[in-house]
């Protein structure tokens, strides 16, 4: 089954590369420096990063000590990016799809992955493939939208608001009910896959993973300042980022 590949439409291509360009943007602001804060020493170690975009995480993990990082990513358009601005003899890039890992060659010390498991449909047979690409006592962290976001479609307003539009709560419907969810997102029919917090827990621990920390950034009083309109990740934290280690 050929797997969604969004980001090498152009016009989404553009639109995404234009928010990411932001200052302001929800990646830089929260994900990325929670991400980051749950790394483990990478000092001499092996890195495989999972939907590796534009390649500035890899640049990284090798500024942090890393000996090897392999990124893999399904879009030409984000690896063309990132061998042309991001590359370094530490790195490699392979064109592939998150459910192929299978064909990356030895283990590593740490899988890790940004924003990319919401697009996966089979999330249980990506964790076994990640358990078995990982050496003993080898960290998996990843960060996704968070469940009261992917169980959104569409259908309704996401937000309630009072008289002057100010966000009341969030509409939440269909949360049990887990599976695809289609959206427009610069373009229309962005495939995404909703589960329950509980299903991605049991998930990694079916699978011989132990949890050691999640994460739900939401915006301190700095951020705030400068900010105001993200108080609304009090009412729904925008991610979800889960450090496990291989038992």
């Amino acid at each position: 089954m050929a797997k969604q590949n969004i980001f090498d439409n152009e016009t989404f291509f553009e639109g995404y590369k234009t928010i990411r360009d932001k200052e302001g943007n929800a990646n830089n602001l929260f994900e990325i420096p929670a991400l980051f804060s749950l790394l483990p020493d990478l000092k001499g170690k092996s890195v495989l990063d999972l939907g590796c975009g534009f390649g500035e995480h890899c640049v990284e993990f090798v500024n942090k000590g890393a000996s090897k990082v392999v990124g893999i990513d399904i879009s030409e358009k984000m690896l063309e990016v990132a061998k042309k601005e991001n590359s370094n003899p530490a790195i490699t890039y392979m064109l592939l799809p998150i459910e192929d890992i299978e064909k990356v060659e030895g283990k590593f010390d740490l899988v890790i992955s940004s924003l990319a498991f919401h697009y996966v449909e089979d999330f249980d047979g990506v964790v076994k493939k990640i358990y078995d690409k990982l050496n003993e006592g080898g960290r998996f962290i990843f960060s996704q939208e968070n469940p009261i976001n992917t169980t959104y479609s569409g259908e309704r307003p996401r937000w309630t608001r009072d008289e002057n539009g100010k966000k009341i709560y969030v509409n939440l419907a269909n949360y049990a009910r887990e599976g695809e969810r289609e959206s427009e997102w610069f373009v229309e029919g962005i495939k995404k896959y909703h589960r329950m917090f509980s299903t991605i827990v049991n998930t990694l621990a079916e699978n011989g993973f132990i949890i050691e920390k999640m994460i739900e950034p939401i915006p301190t009083d700095e951020i705030l300042e400068k900010f105001p309109d993200q108080d609304d990740l009090f009412h729904k934290p925008d991610f979800l980022l889960v450090k496990s280690k291989k038992n």
